[in-house]
């Protein structure tokens, strides 16, 4: 059952970045411009956020397996969509079903709360939070060499074939968790959380071609604003909201998640520069001219870190709490950042400096579920994680516009069009270290426990409670 859901959780992840090597080439391929092919990316981000702790919550309440099947089917339609079709229109539908998988990872960590023995609840929980890094190192360079090398539709068919495998297996080898919360489904609450998220989102990933301050994104921010404000106070008002906003409150379910917005940054950063900075021209003074795929290799190691150490921060959290590893975690990205402030001069000093965030953020990626459940009840976990696993798409969007931002102002004119600087670039790895740093004092002030990782998968007792 963990071998299943951690693939399907790396599948998931992978869609994430399945086009950021293709999306310089759609203009020419499809025929739509630059700015409609932003949309690729802008689609899956929006519903991936969204439609997560939706899903989540949906699955809390319906059977976390049957969720988890329908976010599946999603992706496998989504993968289709793609790969019949080079209209923009229908890709950029096909990438916003993609997206609406992400709900696969926070249903696959509840699944393994309800379903497993207590002794093995955190080294899995940690695999599965980690594969949204494993999988986004792995995306890049694998998209990178279809690009290369063959035609750009077999991906997408790929996709869906890979996503048709992960349903049989999923109903071969995943168990129905019987933990259920009571009510209905809060749909206002669902469709609050909907429009004030799609508002936020478009506006920051949108200002940059917009412009910051145009009537378009300073009215999606208000009404962002706006209709925040109304959705809390309505949902403190419902028996069974879509968020419970006082459980979301607690220290340690609030601070985790504001930790989680911290660390996503922090990790995009390392995805989004890293890639770019080696392609850049040697006539840039720093560049090093390399390919697509020699780009996407550089985030390998990261990957195979993160896989080697998801069950180092289990040990971790067993062994002294999750807030300890999350800090130990937002240390190291800290510190590999420093390191890729100074040496960005070669090609293995720009590897070892991509690794060390990335096993930084393989840490903090599997100790955010074990602090977050730890302060949530049993018939919430998924929601809950739901929402923290937003929180970092969160931090992903707001990077993505803070990096586009500072590599396309802070340049200098080489072979006649502007390129970023290597000071661009260092300000993208401040950027980032301080994202970690503040990552590091907001974990600080979380209460202090130890997992409760037998209550977390205690089933009888849950049934138990609620029967009561």
């Amino acid at each position: 059952m963990v071998a299943v859901l951690a693939f399907c959780g790396v599948v998931v992840a992978v869609m994430q970045t399945l086009v950021v090597p293709l999306l310089p080439h759609v203009p020419r391929l499809t025929g739509a411009s630059p700015a409609a092919a932003s949309w690729l990316i802008t689609s899956t981000l929006l519903t991936g956020a969204v439609c997560t702790p939706v899903l989540g919550r949906a699955g809390d309440m319906y059977g976390k397996r049957r969720v988890l099947l329908v976010s599946l089917g999603v992706l496998t339609a989504g993968s289709a969509l793609c790969a019949v079709s080079s209209h923009i229109g229908v890709l950029v539908a096909g990438r916003a079903l993609q997206g609406a998988a992400l709900a696969v990872i926070p249903l696959g960590i509840s699944i393994m709360r309800d379903e497993l023995p207590p002794a093995r609840v955190l080294k899995s929980i940690a695999l599965m939070s980690s594969t949204l890094g494993i999988g986004a190192a792995i995306g890049l360079p694998v998209a990178a060499l279809v690009v290369e090398h063959a035609d750009w539709h077999t991906m997408f068919w790929v996709s869906a074939a890979i996503g048709l495998l992960d349903v049989a297996l999923v109903l071969a080898f995943v168990p129905e968790s019987p933990v259920r919360s009571r009510g209905r489904f809060d749909v206002a609450g669902a469709l609050g959380l909907s429009a004030a998220l799609t508002a936020l989102l478009l506006a920051v990933t949108q200002g940059g071609s917009w412009g910051w301050t145009s009537g378009r994104v300073l009215g999606l921010l208000a009404a962002a604003v706006a209709i925040t404000a109304a959705w809390g106070a309505f949902e403190l008002r419902v028996a069974a909201p879509m968020v419970d906003l006082r459980v979301s409150a607690r220290p340690a379910v609030l601070l985790a998640n504001v930790a989680a917005l911290l660390i996503g940054f922090a990790f995009y950063a390392n995805s989004l520069s890293t890639a770019q900075l080696v392609q850049e021209p040697a006539a840039t003074g720093y560049g090093l001219g390399a390919s697509i795929v020699v780009s996407g290799l550089c985030l390998l190691p990261g990957g195979l870190a993160m896989v080697v150490l998801s069950p180092v921060s289990a040990r971790i959290s067993a062994s002294f709490g999750p807030k300890v590893a999350l800090m130990v975690a937002a240390a190291l990205i800290a510190c590999g950042y420093a390191v890729r402030y100074f040496t960005s001069g070669h090609l293995w000093t720009i590897v070892v400096g991509a690794t060390v965030p990335a096993a930084g953020t393989a840490i903090a990626y599997s100790a955010l579920p074990a602090l977050v459940m730890s302060g949530v009840p049993l018939t919430e976990t998924a929601a809950a994680n739901g929402l923290n696993t937003l929180m970092r798409s969160v931090g992903q969007a707001f990077c993505s516009a803070a990096v586009a931002a500072v590599l396309a102002n802070v340049t200098s004119t080489v072979s006649g069009r502007p390129a970023p600087t290597l000071h661009a670039y260092q300000l993208v790895f401040a950027m980032a270290g301080v994202a970690a740093a503040l990552a590091l004092a907001v974990t600080a002030f979380v209460p202090g426990r130890r997992p409760r990782a037998s209550a977390a998968v205690d089933t009888d007792a849950a049934l138990r409670e609620q029967a009561a």
